[in-house]
């Protein structure tokens, strides 16, 4: 009986919303009839001012016709996703489901809650039609313009029209009030599950049909068009300049006991000015704190003498990221101990890149990296069986110091593609327009007795970007020092 009370209580708990099925706030006063009378009168038009179609359209009316072929005959249902409460009072910023805004082309600017694409088969014909549903611009002969705390204009800014999102996206558009009826009509439908608790609740789910299309969708953006291409770029270069803003604050992180949150909010601030946030949560782990791969409290102080690993990346507007670490000198010089890990990360991190070309296996470039870490360890003496034997796939003792997968696929998610099958990603051949993190690291924890002293605490990583090209690769992010030279130097000119 204990036990059925708390479930119940429970899932009374997780019912509980501040707002009604209308977005009303349920603790705002109610309007009297006068104001709302009054509300409704007396606005001027403000049409949306220069709206002409987004640069990814082209780009967005292909990989919908692909994904057309593929499944002809059945409804395709792709949510934009849901708004997520945040202090039982406002949302949190909303981002759209990844595979919603690579068929639409729907960024940041304009991504609205709840709203859902279809691709709707063409009766008697083969192919579909692109169906958007959206929360267009609120009516000002309706109170939802000023009482709707999730889409009302008062509350959330003004949303474009019907009319006005047809012309900036390509696409069909219809009001969101119209799609029950659609997806309660009969037809075999597959959807994006987990995005829209009500789409959820209408379509019938197909739980192994609905996982493989999922799949479907994620093995699509594997090879990068020409778009995404630019896109990674500009996120790169704010990325780059980033940077060049974290490495100027070092003299006042120094001073403050919460030195690595000076050094995040420089990056945030690049990134929302330039872009649209951060793509991850920013590690930012100096001294110690950089042998924890997922080190992102940043709280820590920042000390003289330290190394400092910044795992950063910045989010353009359309949502494509970049994936960056440097492990810099705090004072602007490495020690002798810090600059010897260095420079066995940097010539895995070489030899990594190196083995990035069409034709080869995704593994080649994590094989090369961690051969130069094994045959490193070894040389420094505390690898404790000879690198060749360290090196079999049933020993791999040389991981103790670098744990994780030399990289992944890098796109519009941080960890591109992750719904892709194993034969279609990790043991797969790499294809041009491909992109891919190299993230080599060695992490010598302070308590870690198989290392000499002078070793211990020292964490090192250095992530780059790469894009695989019919010839071999490019390093997208080379323009960031690595060179441990020329890291010093970058420090000293830009920390004063």
């Amino acid at each position: 009986m204990a036990a059925k009370k708390a479930q119940n209580k429970k899932s009374a708990a997780k019912s509980v919303s501040p707002f009604d099925n209308k977005g009303t706030r349920l603790h705002d006063i109610p309007p009297s009839t006068d104001h709302l009378t009054f509300m409704s009168q007396g606005w001027a038009p403000s049409p949306l001012e220069g709206v002409s179609a987004h640069p990814s359209v082209p780009f967005t009316k292909k990989r919908r016709a692909k994904l057309s072929k593929a499944y002809k005959g059945v409804r395709l249902v792709i949510p934009a996703g849901n708004l997520k409460v945040r202090s039982n009072d406002s949302d949190f910023q909303f981002r759209s489901h990844s595979a919603y805004s690579w068929f639409t082309g729907i960024g940041a600017a304009d991504a609205v809650p709840d709203s859902v694409l279809v691709l709707e088969p063409i009766p008697g014909k083969n192919g579909h039609e692109a169906l958007l549903f959206i929360h267009p611009r609120s009516p000002r002969d309706q109170d939802e313009f000023f009482r709707n705390a999730r889409h009302g204009e008062f509350w959330v800014g003004r949303r474009m029209t019907k009319e006005e999102t047809e012309t900036r996206y390509g696409i069909t558009v219809r009001h969101i009030d119209t799609l029950p009826k659609l997806l309660k009509s009969k037809k075999k439908v597959l959807v994006i599950r987990g995005e829209d608790a009500e789409v959820d609740k209408i379509v019938k789910a197909t739980k192994t049909q609905d996982k493989e299309f999922a799949t479907h969708l994620s093995e699509m953006r594997l090879v990068k068009d020409q778009y995404e291409i630019d896109e990674m770029k500009k996120a790169i270069d704010t990325t780059a300049r980033g940077f060049d803003d974290m490495i100027k604050t070092f003299p006042e992180a120094v001073k403050s006991p919460r030195g690595e949150r000076v050094i995040e909010g420089a990056f945030f601030t690049r990134a929302r000015i330039e872009g649209n946030d951060v793509g991850y949560p920013s590690i930012i782990a100096s001294g110690s704190h950089a042998c924890i791969l997922h080190w992102i409290r940043n709280d820590g102080q920042v000390k003289k003498g330290d190394l400092i690993l910044i795992d950063a990346g910045a989010e353009t507007d359309a949502l494509y990221t970049a994936d960056i670490t440097r492990t810099l000198p705090i004072n602007g010089k490495f020690s002798k101990e810090q600059r010897r890990i260095y420079e066995i990360v940097l010539e895995a991190s070489n030899a990594g890149i190196a083995a990035v070309k069409p034709g080869a296996d995704y593994g080649d470039f994590h094989a090369a990296a961690m051969k130069v870490v094994a045959h490193r360890m070894s040389e420094l003496g505390v690898l404790p069986i000879s690198p060749e034997e360290s090196l079999r796939p049933d020993r791999g003792l040389h991981r103790r110091w670098m744990p994780h997968s030399t990289g992944h696929m890098l796109g519009i998610d941080v960890h591109d593609c992750a719904q892709a099958r194993r034969e279609n990603y990790t043991l797969a051949k790499l294809e041009p327009g491909m992109i891919l993190t190299v993230e080599p690291g060695i992490y010598i924890h302070p308590d870690d007795e198989f290392v000499p002293p002078e070793y211990r605490g020292i964490g090192v990583r250095i992530e780059d970007d790469i894009l695989v090209t019919k010839d071999g690769n490019i390093n997208l992010s080379a323009g960031i020092p690595r060179d441990p030279d020329a890291v010093e130097k970058w420090v000293r000119k830009l920390a004063r």
